[in-house]
């Protein structure tokens, strides 16, 4: 019934859309057939269709809990006999064991349906069912994964053991001095790098999270660093041991944590920020060990004694500066120790050298 009165209404919201539209054709009633009429006439059977499917609808629902009410009246009946024969049965076994008492035909769960179904507030029993504990997923991208550690390669790289293979890992957004890239020297504050990494990787529960990309273009990991959810990176920076770099992607997530800690060292004046001009934009410069190169300037300067006497008189005025200004002939002998060229006012800078005039000579 409330199927057809559902029906109507629908006909009768249709008829009013087009009796205001089309009043001439859509109004039998009245002959004055204006869109007033048909709104009016056929807004009034709306109403009156919409009240009927609410009356019918209820009633129908009534009827379909009755199969329900019987059947858990049959349900009710039958765990009623059945606990008429658990009485007998207990009687008759008094003196038999627990375990025999036990086994009975009508279950807790049977009882507790008919308590349910007696009590008119619940006509439906509860099924009580244990679920079985969840396993924990695996943690994915996004999220710190732990792993072993290996061994510490230098300030910003490690080897780890993750999903079951030994891995290095880059440290995402940083950047400290070089202690074994090929081709280049050991550079200032390399070797304290390294070693403050060391105690920090070591000092607790290794954790990674990563980007975007999950590996540089040599393969390596690249992540996010935690030691008991404490970022390695964050503290290098802090602690003036290395500098925000590689920003090739953004947004990244620690961009601007790890920006504040770099703030906080060149505030400070730390490590790698001590010395003017070594920590650039395009990476560290100048080597730790400037001894050796000393060393061998004085060799080369005792092996040169049977060139004439100017070239001695201009060794011996460069020498004489080279406290404080570092000459060298081109731009390929200032990267053998400067790899990545010199800023101005930097002691090698020379202005010849500083060819599209950006305050920066000799840069790769």
């Amino acid at each position: 019934m409330d199927d057809l009165f559902l029906l109507l209404f629908i006909i009768s919201s249709i008829g009013i859309i087009l009796g205001v539209i089309f009043p001439k054709r859509f109004v039998f009633w009245s002959k004055n057939k204006t869109r007033k009429k048909a709104f009016k006439g056929y807004l009034a059977l709306l109403i009156v269709f919409f009240i009927g499917f609410g009356i019918t609808t209820p009633n129908e629902q009534d009827s379909s809990t009755k199969p329900d009410t019987e059947e858990t009246s049959s349900t009710v009946k039958n765990v009623e006999h059945q606990e008429g024969k658990t009485e007998q049965k207990e009687k008759q076994n008094h003196h038999d064991n627990e375990d025999n008492i036990e086994k009975q035909t009508v279950t807790k769960a049977d009882i507790e349906k008919v308590e349910s179904t007696r009590s008119p507030k619940a006509p439906v029993a509860k099924k009580i069912e244990k679920e079985k504990p969840k396993k924990k997923q695996v943690i994915s991208n996004g999220k710190r994964v732990p792993v072993t550690l290996v061994r510490t390669v230098d300030g910003d790289t490690i080897k780890v053991r993750y999903k079951g293979k030994e891995e290095n890992v880059r440290y995402l957004l940083i950047d400290t001095p070089e202690s074994k890239k090929p081709g280049t020297c050991v550079q200032s504050f390399a070797n304290e790098a390294s070693e403050r990494n060391k105690q920090l990787v070591n000092s607790g529960e290794l954790t990674l999270e990563f980007e975007k990309s999950e590996r540089d273009k040599y393969g390596r990991l690249l992540a996010y660093v935690f030691v008991d959810g404490k970022s390695v990176q964050e503290i290098l920076l802090k602690e003036g041991y290395a500098r925000v770099a590689y920003i090739y992607e953004p947004p990244y997530k620690y961009l601007s944590a790890y920006q504040k800690a770099e703030n906080v060292a060149k505030d400070s004046k730390r490590k790698v920020w001590s010395q003017v001009g070594f920590a650039t934009e395009r990476g560290f410069n100048g080597c730790a060990d400037r001894s050796s190169s000393a060393a061998k300037s004085n060799t080369s300067k005792s092996s040169s004694t049977t060139k004439p006497a100017k070239q001695s008189t201009q060794k011996s005025t460069t020498t004489s500066q080279s406290a404080k200004v570092e000459i060298f002939k081109n731009c390929t002998e200032l990267r053998k120790k400067y790899p990545n060229g010199v800023p101005k006012g930097h002691p090698a800078y020379q202005p010849k050298m500083d060819r599209d005039k950006d305050n920066f000579a000799c840069e790769a």
